[in-house]
């Protein structure tokens, strides 16, 4: 390899980046934008969900449970209606979220110490949120119960009854439990694996479409040393790229940085490189705008944002998919992004997903090398 031959393809590409502003100004401006895009619009929290309340009993002891939704951060009392109906139409218009409904005679059998139900009515076309809305109002109506049982045996039995487990949890990592938290680190991932295929793979069809790629393969340059003197132009722009959505992470987000600055580089340079590279190959297997552009959304947008893990947990997918997820680089890059910013885990718990990013880097390169090397034979 010609050192001299792959810094002239590197200084030529840098002049042709530096002589499109418009493309370079997107190429830039465009993952801090769907940073915060996605970033903002991506919120897993579910609070404040928009509830109605039925009190068919209207007694203290009702407005006592009503108390606890209205105190609870996690419901939005919209109001109190006479009947199911209203309940019923304001689900049908997307209204609320829940209706909570309170029996006739509910403080008259409390009082008894008779087994009372309340009714949670739950628009389930969303069936996550509804399912975490759910547990939300279990968990406040068990509380209220137990405090009523509670009340009951210390009035009948004369002393403090006392709960004879109490359960002491402690949140480790992510302690506010906020979805962006979860979300920033992995979304870094999946923007900077599409930004840097679509990249090369569209600027380099390009060459192909006005000729230009035929003259270059025409000199005694090499195959590899047009695949490094490429990567290493655009991986300026990407390193770019990348500080850009980690310090807007940080400081726009403010996602806990807890990790290694170094292993955090060292990572983020393996996969820019592994990026550019797949970019390369798949200008080279397409040779159009139109298909590389097709081609690298299907290899980098779809599975990176469906199956790195980012949004939706990988041990919740079906076995086969589950194994399928193993070729994502995003799903390695995201869990090496959550470990540095979340767990301040180091080299000996991210070894793993170091190679594979190391063997990714090394298949697309040759890859790109070999197609490369057709055109040029």
């Amino acid at each position: 390899m010609s050192l001299r031959r792959t810094r002239a393809i590197f200084q030529k590409e840098v002049r042709h980046i530096i002589r499109d502003p418009r493309s370079l100004a997107m190429a830039l401006a465009m993952p801090l934008l769907m940073l915060l895009l996605f970033g903002y619009a991506l919120n897993l929290d579910v609070d404040r969900i928009p509830t109605l309340i039925y009190d068919a009993d209207q007694s203290a002891v009702s407005r006592a449970l009503i108390q606890r939704f209205e105190g609870s951060r996690f419901f939005d009392v919209r109001g109190f209606v006479s009947g199911y109906g209203e309940i019923e139409k304001g689900i049908d218009r997307n209204r609320i979220l829940m209706g909570l409904s309170i029996p006739r005679n509910y403080a008259r059998r409390i009082e008894a110490g008779q087994a009372v139900d309340v009714q949670i009515l739950l628009d389930g076309s969303d069936s996550n949120t509804a399912a975490i809305a759910l547990g939300y109002a279990e968990s406040v109506v068990a509380n209220y119960a137990f405090e009523l049982r509670s009340n009951g045996a210390n009035q009948s039995m004369g002393r403090t009854f006392h709960i004879p487990v109490e359960p002491r949890v402690r949140v480790w990592y992510n302690t506010t439990l906020q979805s962006k938290n979860y979300v920033v680190p992995g979304l870094v991932a999946v923007i900077l694996m599409i930004i840097g295929a679509l990249l090369t793979s569209l600027t380099i069809a390009r060459e192909w479409e006005m000729g230009t790629m035929e003259q270059l393969l025409s000199t005694p340059i090499r195959a590899h040393e047009i695949v490094l003197g490429k990567m290493l132009a655009f991986f300026v722009v990407g390193t770019v790229d990348a500080l850009t959505s980690i310090l807007a992470g940080i400081f726009v987000f403010n996602v806990p940085f807890r990790g290694s600055v170094a292993l955090l580089a060292l990572s983020t340079c393996i996969f820019l490189m592994g990026t550019f590279f797949l970019g390369i190959a798949l200008s080279a297997i397409a040779k159009s705008q139109l298909l590389a552009f097709q081609l690298g959304m299907l290899a980098s947008f779809l599975p990176s944002f469906l199956l790195s893990g980012f949004i939706y947990a990988i041990e919740n997918m079906p076995a086969p998919i589950q194994w399928i997820t193993r070729f994502v680089p995003a799903r390695y890059f995201a869990t090496i992004l959550k470990g540095l910013f979340l767990k301040g885990v180091g080299v000996q718990v991210l070894w793993g997903e170091l190679m594979f990013l190391v063997a990714f880097g090394v298949l697309t390169f040759l890859l790109a090398t070999w197609k490369l090397g057709q055109k040029l034979g």
